[in-house]
């Protein structure tokens, strides 16, 4: 199943925990992951089966022992997906679901970190 990226930016807690949801739940792999020694964050670049769309995992060493506020306008992050009932059935066996509304053919899952993570069908 493949799933498309709507929204590409989430900050984590544990940064291998994140890679390892990420890899599961969405199937995405890690493509690059940038360092800098001085600095206080770490970048990992993950991207889908295509390679065409991409999801960055920023970690903040400083903010890496308490949950993170979301903020207005990161409440939760888009994904579609061309399978919607294999994607589906993938998160209910995984126990991630944790919101479902059959009517607007839609459902969430929750990451590690608390990210609501919006799934929906690719509409074409």
């Amino acid at each position: 199943m493949k799933f498309e990226i709507a929204h590409c930016n989430i900050n984590v807690q544990d940064l291998d925990r994140a890679i390892a949801f990420y890899e599961e739940a969405l199937g995405l792999r890690v493509v690059r992951k940038h360092e800098v020694p001085d600095s206080s964050f770490i970048l990992v670049f993950l991207t889908d089966e295509s390679g065409e769309f991409q999801i960055e995992l920023t970690w903040l060493r400083d903010h890496a022992d308490r949950p993170y506020d979301l903020g207005e306008n990161e409440s939760h992050i888009c994904f579609r997906t061309d399978d919607y009932e294999a994607a589906h059935a993938h998160h209910k066996a995984m126990d991630c679901i944790c919101y479902e509304n059959p009517g607007m053919g839609l459902y969430f899952i929750c990451d590690p970190d608390g990210y609501w993570l919006e799934i929906v069908p690719v509409r074409r």
